[in-house]
């Protein structure tokens, strides 16, 4: 009988957990999970299942400069409660950590999961309370300028951004500048929004979409912003990963599982997510992302790890 050794030339290993470094074609026996998986190569773009959050919520918040196996999760509601849980992703599972002090929906994050921050939020007034993870804990940071709810958050703990958003009644375009210890004013939107899709870092970010549905976006360049590509589906509260110029944008509503990549210069519509809502969290990059919680309208505890084309990934075979 003809054996695997024989066709390919390795013995397909077996293992306890999936390895950490591993090769395109490499194939090998989970025994924990009582699966054969091998690592390829994606033919086209998709959006696989994930483990589900512990709390499914909507108007959630993360940090968006953690990974798809090295994720953060905060904040969000339930019904009309605003929520404080924190949940930690390994690429497989969440788990419950330490909760915010404050909790709140329509919170702003950034930074990754070990380096988080989360700020504003509200509802329906806004608040300007900053909070830091370090990993363990949150402890907290300095207040706002301006409180509001559903900024558009992105960068780093020691070099984030705050975009538009709401403090109560309306809209604003004021945009500010964390470094890591204060907030200081940093260049205004062209456009008020808030609920929007935000990516990249303090001096190189994009927002797109927002309240009401629209299909614009806009980038930052540390001092001012400048209108962008316009997208082919508006939307409000979606998911978004990446940098300035090579972004992800999932979701949002009106209830959408819409997703469109942006290099930079024009949108274009990519394979939609299995499951439609809004509100969620986003986080990774244009060829590796996790998208989390959100609306359907009801709220959601599903997570979608997107692969781009080309990406190497693990794959569990199947056979019928």
């Amino acid at each position: 009988m003809t054996t695997y050794y024989g066709l390919y030339g390795q013995k397909v290993q077996y293992l306890a957990s999936d390895p950490t470094d591993v090769q395109i074609g490499q194939m090998w026996y989970n025994s924990t999970s009582a699966t054969l998986k091998v690592r390829a190569v994606t033919t086209s773009s998709a959006w696989a299942a994930g483990g589900n959050l512990n709390t499914a919520r909507t108007e959630i918040a993360g940090a968006g400069d953690g990974t798809q196996t090295a994720s953060l999760a905060f904040g969000g509601r339930v019904s009309t409660t605003p929520q404080s849980a924190t949940e930690e992703y390994d690429g497989s599972a969440w788990s419950n950590q330490s909760p915010l002090a404050t909790a709140r929906r329509f919170i702003s994050g950034a930074g990754t999961q070990t380096a988080g921050l989360g700020f504003g939020g509200g509802f329906p007034t806004g608040i300007s309370n900053t909070e830091e993870y370090n990993g363990t804990s949150w402890t907290a940071g300095g207040a706002m300028g301006t409180g509001r709810f559903g900024a558009g958050g992105t960068g780093i703990q020691t070099a984030a951004l705050a975009a538009g958003g709401d403090p109560g009644p309306s809209a604003i375009t004021a945009t500010e500048e964390y470094d890591g210890t204060s907030w200081a004013a940093g260049g205004n939107l062209a456009n008020a929004r808030y609920s929007m899709g935000t990516c990249g870092s303090q001096t190189a970010a994009l927002a797109a979409g927002g309240t009401a549905p629209t299909t614009g976006s806009e980038e930052y360049n540390g001092t001012s912003w400048s209108a962008g590509g316009t997208m082919n589906t508006g939307r409000e509260g979606p998911g978004a990963a990446g940098i300035q110029t090579a972004a992800l944008i999932f979701g949002g509503g009106p209830i959408t599982a819409a997703t469109e990549t942006y290099n930079g210069t024009s949108w274009t519509a990519d394979t939609s997510m299995n499951t439609a809502r809004s509100g969620l969290g986003g986080a990774g990059t244009q060829p590796s992302a996790l998208a989390y919680g959100g609306g359907t309208p009801a709220v959601s505890a599903a997570t979608e790890e997107y692969n781009g084309a080309g990406t190497a990934t693990t794959k569990t075979v199947t056979v019928t």
